[in-house]
């Protein structure tokens, strides 16, 4: 499902934003608590405001004392393991969209030939019109679409699989 891109602009107007505050805390407090409820994880939060002389202390200020103060207890190693900054997270990110690109460039290119060997099995190009530098990709899409069709037609008993001489890839040879 893609993501919708959410444009966030600061509310000028200060009880429109304390409005909106309010409603966006509960809801957060209320995702900690599935969180922790449906994951069985303890958890916490502390969320100040403007809007308020005390931060919001959530389960309650003994438990969050209690999450933190065994986070606090952790060797540094251990409380950093899972964070990321910025440019972590963007180098993580960049590897995989060079990952994605990468497989899409070899996908689009056995596509690419295999459109060049059906135009030519169409009579519609050349075979001396192919660029031999995909040559391997060519073998390969061959070698998959004969053994498609040697399939297919064992499924349609118009070859004897007892018979090499029957099968396609036999008389390409």
């Amino acid at each position: 499902m893609p993501r919708r891109k959410v444009t966030l602009a600061y509310m000028s107007n200060k009880s429109e934003r304390k409005i909106s505050f309010n409603k966006r805390k509960k809801g957060l407090i209320k995702k900690a608590s599935e969180l922790c409820t449906l994951c069985a994880v303890d958890g916490c939060a502390i969320i100040y405001s403007p809007f308020e002389s005390q931060p919001e202390v959530w389960p309650s200020p003994e438990e969050t004392a209690s999450v933190l103060s065994r986070y606090n207890s952790l060797p540094e190693i251990e409380q950093t393991r899972y964070m990321t900054n910025l440019e972590s997270f963007t180098k993580q990110r960049l590897e995989k969209v060079k990952k994605d690109i990468h497989r899409l460039q070899i996908e689009n290119k056995r596509k690419e030939v295999k459109c060049f060997m059906y135009k030519c099995m169409a009579g519609i190009k050349k075979p001396e019109e192919f660029d031999m530098t995909n040559a391997d990709v060519m073998r390969s899409v061959m070698e998959e679409t004969t053994t498609a069709l040697n399939s297919r037609m064992r499924e349609l008993n118009i070859i004897d699989p007892n018979d090499p001489a029957t099968s396609v890839s036999q008389n390409l040879h």
